[in-house]
């Protein structure tokens, strides 16, 4: 199955980067799914929670305080005023 390569970061640090099948973000004017192949995008973000469906299985959340999303040749990019990764939010496929 196809892959993105996405990297969550702040101005000052990489929250969580990695191989994903989907992501689910909050979007300014509201939740936008993107999957590997998706038309280039540059959207704002608001605040709320980034979901993550990792390449390999499990899924990662992070609480976000807004930002922007770019996506472009399979490579998704957040770069959010804050962030932080829900507790436990690193789950494995069963």
């Amino acid at each position: 199955m196809a892959e993105l390569d996405v990297d969550l970061v702040t101005t000052d640090r990489t929250i969580w980067a990695g191989k994903a099948r989907l992501v689910v973000a909050p979007a300014a004017d509201g939740e936008i799914g993107v999957l590997a192949g998706h038309t280039p995008l540059l959207s704002v973000l608001k605040p709320g929670t980034i979901r993550v469906r990792l390449a390999e299985g499990g899924s990662v959340e992070a609480d976000i305080e807004g930002g922007f999303i770019s996506v472009d040749s399979n490579r998704l990019t957040a770069v959010v005023d804050g962030a932080t990764l829900r507790t436990g939010s690193v789950t494995e496929a069963h």
